[in-house]
C-alpha cells in the first residue's frame, strides 16, 4: 500500500522518516480550501499559502524548506495549493508564476513572494507572525 500512496503523492522521500506528520496542510478541493480560509481569516494568525505545481522544479526544490518552516513556526498556518488542482483559487489570488507565496492575516494579503526565495520567505514569516 505504501507504494500506491507514494505513487499518488510523490516520491515519498521523506515519508516515514519523521515521528510526526508535517504541519503543512494541502488542499485539493476548492470547497475544503474555502472552509479553512473562512475559519482562519477572522483570526490574527499568519497564513502562508504556497501556490505550486507538481511539474515546477523550483517548487519541488523549496518544498523541504516549507516543511521545515511549518515545523519551526508552529504559530503560523502553512498551506500548499497546486495551481493545476485549484486553478480558480490561483486565479482569485492572481498567481502568475510559481512558486508564489501569499502571506495572509485577517483575510487580507499582507505580503507576496514570487520564486523559491527561502531566505526572504523565512525572514518575512519571522517578522510578520507576531
Amino acid at each position: 500500500m505504501g507504494g500506491v500512496v507514494s505513487s499518488l503523492f510523490g516520491s515519498g522521500e521523506d515519508a516515514g522518516t519523521e515521528s510526526e506528520p508535517s504541519r503543512l496542510l494541502k488542499f485539493s478541493s476548492s470547497a475544503r480550501w474555502q472552509l479553512h480560509y473562512n475559519e482562519i481569516k477572522e483570526s490574527n494568525k499568519l497564513m502562508v499559502v504556497d501556490f505550486s505545481a507538481s511539474w515546477c522544479g523550483p517548487c519541488r526544490m523549496i518544498e523541504p524548506t516549507i516543511h521545515a518552516m511549518a515545523d519551526k513556526f508552529t504559530d503560523v498556518d502553512f498551506v500548499k495549493l497546486d495551481v493545476d488542482e485549484l486553478p480558480d483559487v490561483a486565479k482569485e489570488f492572481n498567481v502568475t508564476g510559481m512558486p508564489t507565496f501569499v502571506l495572509i492575516k485577517k483575510g487580507k494579503e499582507i505580503e507576496r513572494i514570487i520564486g523559491a526565495k527561502k531566505d526572504e520567505l523565512e525572514s518575512k514569516v519571522s517578522k510578520l507572525r507576531a
